[in-house]
Protein backbone atom coordinates (compact mmCIF):
# COMPACT_ATOMS: atom_id res chain seq x y z
CA UNK A 1 0.00 0.00 0.00
CA UNK A 2 1.32 3.36 -0.63
CA UNK A 3 0.16 6.79 0.71
CA UNK A 4 -1.57 9.22 -2.07
CA UNK A 5 -0.13 12.67 -2.24
CA UNK A 6 -2.15 15.53 -0.31
CA UNK A 7 -2.83 17.38 -3.26
CA UNK A 8 -4.93 14.54 -4.37
CA UNK A 9 -6.60 14.09 -1.03
CA UNK A 10 -7.65 17.77 -0.81
CA UNK A 11 -8.77 17.61 -4.24
CA UNK A 12 -10.90 14.39 -2.45
CA UNK A 13 -12.01 16.43 0.45
CA UNK A 14 -13.38 19.25 -2.49
CA UNK A 15 -15.30 16.19 -4.65
CA UNK A 16 -17.15 14.68 -1.08
CA UNK A 17 -18.27 18.62 0.06
CA UNK A 18 -18.99 19.11 -3.60
CA UNK A 19 -21.30 15.76 -3.97
CA UNK A 20 -22.67 16.41 -0.36
CA UNK A 21 -24.06 19.63 -1.91
CA UNK A 22 -25.29 18.23 -5.03
CA UNK A 23 -27.00 15.50 -3.05
CA UNK A 24 -28.61 18.50 -0.51
CA UNK A 25 -29.96 20.69 -3.55
CA UNK A 26 -31.64 17.57 -5.46
CA UNK A 27 -34.49 18.95 -7.39
CA UNK A 28 -36.11 19.64 -10.66
CA UNK A 29 -32.83 19.46 -12.54
CA UNK A 30 -32.91 16.14 -11.42
CA UNK A 31 -35.79 14.07 -12.71
CA UNK A 32 -34.94 11.23 -15.28
CA UNK A 33 -36.86 12.49 -18.14
CA UNK A 34 -37.69 15.63 -20.21
CA UNK A 35 -40.71 17.95 -20.48
CA UNK A 36 -42.23 17.76 -24.03
CA UNK A 37 -45.78 19.34 -25.53
CA UNK A 38 -48.17 18.03 -27.63
CA UNK A 39 -51.01 20.58 -29.46
CA UNK A 40 -54.73 19.01 -29.64
CA UNK A 41 -57.34 20.77 -30.92
CA UNK A 42 -55.21 24.03 -31.01
CA UNK A 43 -54.73 23.82 -27.54
CA UNK A 44 -50.65 23.19 -26.37
CA UNK A 45 -50.50 20.49 -23.05
CA UNK A 46 -47.48 19.59 -21.76
CA UNK A 47 -46.43 16.02 -20.76
CA UNK A 48 -43.41 14.60 -18.56
CA UNK A 49 -41.42 11.65 -20.57
CA UNK A 50 -39.24 9.05 -18.97
CA UNK A 51 -37.98 5.54 -19.51
CA UNK A 52 -39.43 2.88 -17.44
CA UNK A 53 -37.47 -0.65 -16.54
CA UNK A 54 -37.39 -2.68 -19.51
CA UNK A 55 -36.76 0.20 -21.76
CA UNK A 56 -40.51 1.19 -22.56
CA UNK A 57 -40.99 4.97 -22.36
CA UNK A 58 -43.80 6.49 -20.51
CA UNK A 59 -45.49 9.86 -20.39
CA UNK A 60 -47.31 11.32 -17.61
CA UNK A 61 -50.15 14.13 -17.99
CA UNK A 62 -48.76 17.74 -16.30
CA UNK A 63 -51.33 19.75 -17.66
CA UNK A 64 -52.36 22.61 -20.29
CA UNK A 65 -49.48 24.96 -21.37
CA UNK A 66 -49.98 28.53 -19.25
CA UNK A 67 -47.55 30.75 -17.52
CA UNK A 68 -46.86 29.09 -14.46
CA UNK A 69 -46.48 25.89 -16.49
CA UNK A 70 -43.95 28.58 -18.65
CA UNK A 71 -42.31 29.10 -15.43
CA UNK A 72 -41.56 25.43 -14.57
CA UNK A 73 -39.76 24.56 -17.69
CA UNK A 74 -37.75 27.99 -18.00
CA UNK A 75 -36.51 26.96 -14.38
CA UNK A 76 -35.76 23.15 -15.49
CA UNK A 77 -34.36 24.29 -18.40
CA UNK A 78 -31.30 26.89 -16.64
CA UNK A 79 -30.96 24.47 -13.46
CA UNK A 80 -30.30 21.82 -16.09
CA UNK A 81 -27.77 23.47 -17.47
CA UNK A 82 -26.09 24.41 -14.46
CA UNK A 83 -26.11 20.82 -13.65
CA UNK A 84 -24.49 20.18 -16.63
CA UNK A 85 -21.53 23.09 -16.27
CA UNK A 86 -21.13 21.66 -12.43
CA UNK A 87 -20.82 18.12 -13.59
CA UNK A 88 -18.74 19.18 -16.62
CA UNK A 89 -16.40 20.68 -13.33
CA UNK A 90 -16.77 17.35 -10.92
CA UNK A 91 -15.60 14.93 -14.24
CA UNK A 92 -12.37 17.42 -14.17
CA UNK A 93 -12.00 16.99 -10.44
CA UNK A 94 -12.60 13.08 -10.45
CA UNK A 95 -10.29 12.77 -13.39
CA UNK A 96 -7.56 14.57 -11.38
CA UNK A 97 -8.10 12.40 -8.24
CA UNK A 98 -7.87 9.22 -10.39
CA UNK A 99 -4.44 10.84 -12.23
CA UNK A 100 -3.24 11.32 -8.69
CA UNK A 101 -2.68 7.72 -7.65
CA UNK A 102 -6.50 7.01 -6.20
CA UNK A 103 -8.84 3.94 -6.89
CA UNK A 104 -12.03 3.79 -8.98
CA UNK A 105 -13.78 0.66 -10.17
CA UNK A 106 -14.15 -0.22 -13.45
CA UNK A 107 -17.00 1.34 -15.70
CA UNK A 108 -19.63 -1.39 -15.23
CA UNK A 109 -19.10 -1.42 -11.60
CA UNK A 110 -19.28 2.66 -11.84
CA UNK A 111 -22.39 2.22 -13.80
CA UNK A 112 -24.15 0.44 -10.72
CA UNK A 113 -23.42 2.42 -8.38
CA UNK A 114 -23.99 5.33 -9.98
CA UNK A 115 -27.44 3.94 -10.82
CA UNK A 116 -27.96 2.94 -6.90
CA UNK A 117 -27.12 7.13 -6.12
CA UNK A 118 -29.42 8.23 -8.52
CA UNK A 119 -32.31 6.18 -7.29
CA UNK A 120 -31.98 7.15 -3.98
CA UNK A 121 -31.08 3.71 -2.45
CA UNK A 122 -28.19 5.31 -0.32
CA UNK A 123 -30.11 7.82 0.79
CA UNK A 124 -32.11 4.98 2.05
CA UNK A 125 -29.44 4.40 4.26
CA UNK A 126 -28.17 1.06 2.39
CA UNK A 127 -24.38 1.11 3.04
CA UNK A 128 -21.75 -0.51 0.37
CA UNK A 129 -20.24 -3.39 2.02
CA UNK A 130 -17.19 -5.75 1.03
CA UNK A 131 -14.36 -5.01 -1.15
CA UNK A 132 -15.69 -1.89 -3.09
CA UNK A 133 -16.75 -0.41 0.67
CA UNK A 134 -12.61 -1.35 1.13
CA UNK A 135 -11.63 0.45 -1.72
CA UNK A 136 -13.37 3.48 -1.00
CA UNK A 137 -12.36 3.55 2.81
CA UNK A 138 -8.67 3.47 1.02
CA UNK A 139 -9.52 6.23 -1.07
CA UNK A 140 -11.45 7.96 2.09
CA UNK A 141 -8.10 7.99 4.05
CA UNK A 142 -5.94 8.72 1.47
CA UNK A 143 -4.45 5.14 0.85
CA UNK A 144 -4.02 3.41 -2.07
CA UNK A 145 -4.36 -0.12 -1.33
CA UNK A 146 -2.26 -3.27 -3.24
CA UNK A 147 -3.93 -4.88 -6.15
CA UNK A 148 -4.74 -7.98 -5.02
CA UNK A 149 -6.62 -6.66 -1.74
CA UNK A 150 -8.88 -4.43 -3.71
CA UNK A 151 -10.06 -6.91 -6.18
CA UNK A 152 -13.55 -8.07 -6.82
CA UNK A 153 -16.33 -8.04 -9.15
CA UNK A 154 -19.03 -8.53 -6.40
CA UNK A 155 -21.08 -5.24 -5.09
CA UNK A 156 -22.57 -6.37 -1.71
CA UNK A 157 -24.91 -4.07 -0.02
CA UNK A 158 -26.46 -3.96 3.60
CA UNK A 159 -29.63 -2.37 4.92
CA UNK A 160 -31.44 -2.39 8.05
CA UNK A 161 -35.28 -4.07 7.42
CA UNK A 162 -36.91 -1.30 9.12
CA UNK A 163 -40.17 0.00 7.61
CA UNK A 164 -39.84 3.66 9.57
CA UNK A 165 -42.25 6.36 8.39
CA UNK A 166 -42.16 9.11 6.35
CA UNK A 167 -38.38 6.95 5.47
CA UNK A 168 -36.61 7.68 2.26
CA UNK A 169 -37.40 5.11 0.18
CA UNK A 170 -35.38 3.64 -3.28
CA UNK A 171 -36.42 0.44 -5.68
CA UNK A 172 -33.35 -1.75 -6.25
CA UNK A 173 -34.28 -4.00 -8.73
CA UNK A 174 -36.03 -1.19 -10.66
CA UNK A 175 -32.76 0.53 -10.49
CA UNK A 176 -31.16 -2.43 -11.69
CA UNK A 177 -33.47 -2.79 -14.53
CA UNK A 178 -33.18 0.66 -15.92
CA UNK A 179 -29.31 0.37 -16.51
CA UNK A 180 -30.64 -2.31 -19.29
CA UNK A 181 -27.19 -4.29 -18.43
CA UNK A 182 -28.84 -7.80 -18.19
CA UNK A 183 -29.37 -7.99 -14.31
CA UNK A 184 -31.27 -11.23 -13.43
CA UNK A 185 -32.25 -12.34 -10.40
CA UNK A 186 -30.44 -15.17 -9.09
CA UNK A 187 -32.54 -18.33 -8.02
CA UNK A 188 -31.93 -19.30 -4.43
CA UNK A 189 -31.54 -22.73 -3.53
CA UNK A 190 -34.91 -23.08 -2.03
CA UNK A 191 -37.54 -22.24 -4.50
CA UNK A 192 -40.05 -21.04 -2.35
CA UNK A 193 -37.42 -18.53 -1.25
CA UNK A 194 -37.08 -14.89 -2.62
CA UNK A 195 -33.83 -13.72 -4.46
CA UNK A 196 -31.48 -11.56 -2.51
CA UNK A 197 -29.17 -11.37 -5.21
CA UNK A 198 -28.90 -10.10 -8.89
CA UNK A 199 -25.97 -11.12 -11.36
CA UNK A 200 -25.73 -10.11 -15.47
CA UNK A 201 -26.02 -12.72 -17.52
CA UNK A 202 -23.44 -14.26 -18.91
CA UNK A 203 -20.76 -12.04 -16.58
CA UNK A 204 -19.10 -11.81 -13.65
CA UNK A 205 -20.83 -8.81 -11.96
CA UNK A 206 -22.81 -9.10 -9.03
CA UNK A 207 -25.28 -7.44 -6.53
CA UNK A 208 -25.80 -9.02 -2.91
CA UNK A 209 -28.00 -7.62 -0.71
CA UNK A 210 -27.54 -8.36 2.72
CA UNK A 211 -29.04 -7.64 6.37
CA UNK A 212 -28.48 -8.02 10.28
CA UNK A 213 -28.99 -11.59 11.46
CA UNK A 214 -32.11 -10.19 13.76
CA UNK A 215 -32.94 -13.07 16.82
CA UNK A 216 -32.00 -16.43 16.72
CA UNK A 217 -29.73 -18.08 13.41
CA UNK A 218 -31.35 -18.64 10.17
CA UNK A 219 -30.87 -18.13 6.60
CA UNK A 220 -34.73 -16.75 5.42
CA UNK A 221 -33.91 -14.01 3.66
CA UNK A 222 -35.69 -10.75 5.18
CA UNK A 223 -37.79 -8.06 3.32
CA UNK A 224 -36.18 -4.46 3.33
CA UNK A 225 -38.70 -2.26 2.56
CA UNK A 226 -36.81 1.04 2.03
CA UNK A 227 -35.26 -0.94 -0.66
CA UNK A 228 -37.88 -2.95 -2.65
CA UNK A 229 -36.06 -6.47 -2.35
CA UNK A 230 -35.36 -9.07 -0.18
CA UNK A 231 -31.59 -9.48 1.67
CA UNK A 232 -29.77 -12.17 3.39
CA UNK A 233 -29.54 -12.37 6.95
CA UNK A 234 -25.74 -12.18 8.00
CA UNK A 235 -24.81 -12.22 11.67
CA UNK A 236 -22.68 -9.15 13.26
CA UNK A 237 -23.50 -6.86 10.05
CA UNK A 238 -25.48 -4.45 12.22
CA UNK A 239 -21.94 -3.66 14.59
CA UNK A 240 -20.42 -3.45 10.81
CA UNK A 241 -22.57 -0.66 9.35
CA UNK A 242 -23.53 1.23 12.95
CA UNK A 243 -22.06 4.54 12.25
CA UNK A 244 -21.52 4.75 8.46
CA UNK A 245 -20.11 7.53 6.55
CA UNK A 246 -20.19 8.99 3.40
CA UNK A 247 -17.26 8.76 0.89
CA UNK A 248 -16.74 10.08 -2.77
CA UNK A 249 -16.18 7.23 -5.38
CA UNK A 250 -13.97 9.55 -7.90
CA UNK A 251 -15.59 7.65 -11.21
CA UNK A 252 -17.72 10.00 -13.52
CA UNK A 253 -18.84 13.44 -12.40
CA UNK A 254 -18.18 11.38 -9.19
CA UNK A 255 -20.80 9.32 -6.86
CA UNK A 256 -21.61 9.19 -3.49
CA UNK A 257 -21.92 6.48 -1.65
CA UNK A 258 -22.24 5.18 2.44
CA UNK A 259 -19.38 2.60 3.54
CA UNK A 260 -18.32 1.71 7.02
CA UNK A 261 -16.79 3.20 9.98
CA UNK A 262 -12.99 2.31 9.16
CA UNK A 263 -12.20 0.90 12.24
CA UNK A 264 -15.42 -0.99 12.61
CA UNK A 265 -14.46 -2.65 9.10
CA UNK A 266 -10.90 -3.89 10.19
CA UNK A 267 -12.69 -5.31 13.56
CA UNK A 268 -15.29 -6.55 11.19
CA UNK A 269 -12.75 -8.44 8.65
CA UNK A 270 -11.20 -10.18 12.03
CA UNK A 271 -14.46 -12.16 12.63
CA UNK A 272 -15.16 -13.10 9.13
CA UNK A 273 -11.98 -14.86 8.65
CA UNK A 274 -13.09 -17.02 11.25
CA UNK A 275 -16.66 -17.49 10.88
CA UNK A 276 -15.74 -18.45 7.12
CA UNK A 277 -15.87 -22.12 6.14
CA UNK A 278 -12.46 -24.07 5.22
CA UNK A 279 -13.76 -24.27 2.00
CA UNK A 280 -13.55 -20.59 1.72
CA UNK A 281 -9.63 -20.35 2.69
CA UNK A 282 -8.65 -17.68 0.16
CA UNK A 283 -10.83 -15.25 1.04
CA UNK A 284 -10.61 -15.52 4.88
CA UNK A 285 -6.91 -14.71 4.10
CA UNK A 286 -8.08 -11.67 2.07
CA UNK A 287 -9.85 -10.91 4.88
CA UNK A 288 -6.81 -11.05 7.11
CA UNK A 289 -4.92 -9.15 4.84
CA UNK A 290 -7.70 -6.13 4.32
CA UNK A 291 -7.99 -5.90 8.14
CA UNK A 292 -4.37 -5.20 8.33
CA UNK A 293 -4.12 -2.76 5.58
CA UNK A 294 -6.53 -0.68 7.27
CA UNK A 295 -5.52 -1.47 11.04
CA UNK A 296 -2.01 -0.07 9.51
CA UNK A 297 -3.13 2.96 7.63
CA UNK A 298 -5.20 4.02 10.92
CA UNK A 299 -2.39 3.46 13.26
CA UNK A 300 -0.21 5.64 10.91
CA UNK A 301 -2.81 8.24 10.41
CA UNK A 302 -2.81 8.72 14.26
CA UNK A 303 -6.30 7.17 14.52
CA UNK A 304 -5.22 3.89 16.39
CA UNK A 305 -7.64 5.36 19.21
CA UNK A 306 -10.29 4.64 16.60
CA UNK A 307 -9.61 0.58 16.20
CA UNK A 308 -9.42 0.65 19.82
CA UNK A 309 -12.87 2.21 20.13
CA UNK A 310 -13.90 -0.58 17.65
CA UNK A 311 -12.63 -3.77 19.50
CA UNK A 312 -13.96 -2.52 23.35
CA UNK A 313 -17.21 -1.64 21.49
CA UNK A 314 -17.43 -5.46 19.78
CA UNK A 315 -16.15 -6.95 22.69
CA UNK A 316 -18.41 -5.52 24.96
CA UNK A 317 -21.80 -7.45 23.47
CA UNK A 318 -20.93 -10.39 25.14
CA UNK A 319 -18.03 -13.61 26.09
CA UNK A 320 -18.93 -14.96 22.69
CA UNK A 321 -18.33 -12.23 20.54
CA UNK A 322 -15.12 -11.41 22.47
CA UNK A 323 -13.98 -15.20 22.30
CA UNK A 324 -14.59 -14.72 17.94
CA UNK A 325 -12.55 -11.53 17.96
CA UNK A 326 -9.84 -13.39 20.03
CA UNK A 327 -9.79 -16.34 17.54
CA UNK A 328 -9.26 -13.72 14.91
CA UNK A 329 -6.83 -12.05 16.57
CA UNK A 330 -4.97 -15.18 16.82
CA UNK A 331 -5.50 -15.42 13.17
CA UNK A 332 -3.84 -12.56 11.66
CA UNK A 333 -1.22 -12.63 14.39
CA UNK A 334 -0.41 -15.79 12.67
CA UNK A 335 -0.65 -13.98 9.39
CA UNK A 336 0.69 -10.62 9.61
CA UNK A 337 2.00 -10.72 12.71
CA UNK A 338 3.15 -6.97 12.80
CA UNK A 339 -0.20 -5.86 12.13
CA UNK A 340 -1.87 -7.58 15.38
CA UNK A 341 -0.62 -5.42 18.01
CA UNK A 342 -2.86 -2.56 16.04
CA UNK A 343 -5.66 -4.47 17.93
CA UNK A 344 -4.46 -5.71 21.25
CA UNK A 345 -4.74 -1.75 22.87
CA UNK A 346 -8.68 -2.35 22.89
CA UNK A 347 -8.52 -6.09 23.48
Amino acid sequence: MEAIPLQTRTLYAELLDRLRARQASRGLKDLPGSFIDKTVKGRRYIYFQHSEPGGRTRQTYVGPFGERLAALLHRHRDERTDALREAAADERLCAQIRAGGTAAPDGATARVLGAFADAGVFAADAVLVGTHAFAALGTALGWRWDREAARTLDIDLASVQLAVENAPRANLPDALARLEMGFLPVPALDPRSPETSFKVRGDALRVDLVAPLVGRPHTKPVYIPALGAHAAPLPFLDYLIAEAMEAAVPSGSGILVRIPQPARFAVHKLIVAVERPRAEHAKAAKDLRQAAALAAVLDSEGLRGDVSLAVESFVSKGRGWAGRFRSGLARLAKAHPEAARHFEAGA
